[in-house]
């Protein structure tokens, strides 16, 4: 049996805000947006090029979901965004002004800087050795 993980649920706060983010400061497709109903939309972005996982935005709907907006991991680094050249997108998304709240830094496994989305999620922006 083959099995993959298609799609992580990102808890957002408006689908717009949200698409508009992805697609002009992380670069990321849109891969669908389509209208469920007058409130829900299926909404999938994803790093350009990727085949594999991708983000399915998913507009918070009640108080709930509303307060995991932006921590939906306690604090904890949540995404994980591999790239083949971590100083052309550390410059591009610096120069789009995304929040980077650490130096980047050399480790075992790579090149690596933790940045925020627009609602504060933590990601690893990691080009692996």
């Amino acid at each position: 049996m083959k099995q993959r993980i298609a799609h992580i649920s990102l808890v957002v706060n408006d689908y717009d805000e949200a698409i508009a983010y992805y697609t002009k400061k992380l670069g990321f497709d849109l891969l669908q947006d389509v209208h469920l109903n007058e409130d829900k939309r299926w909404v999938v972005v994803a790093p350009k090029g990727s085949q594999e996982c991708s983000l399915l935005l998913a507009k918070a709907s009640n108080e709930q979901q509303s307060n995991r907006i932006g921590n939906q991991t306690g604090g904890r680094v949540f995404l994980f965004l591999y790239t083949d050249d971590f100083w052309r997108d550390f410059r591009k998304m610096k120069s789009l002004n995304v929040e980077f709240i650490e130096p980047p830094r050399e480790e075992i496994y790579g090149t690596v800087a933790v940045f925020k989305d627009l609602y504060g999620n933590l990601w690893d922006l990691l080009e692996p050795k």
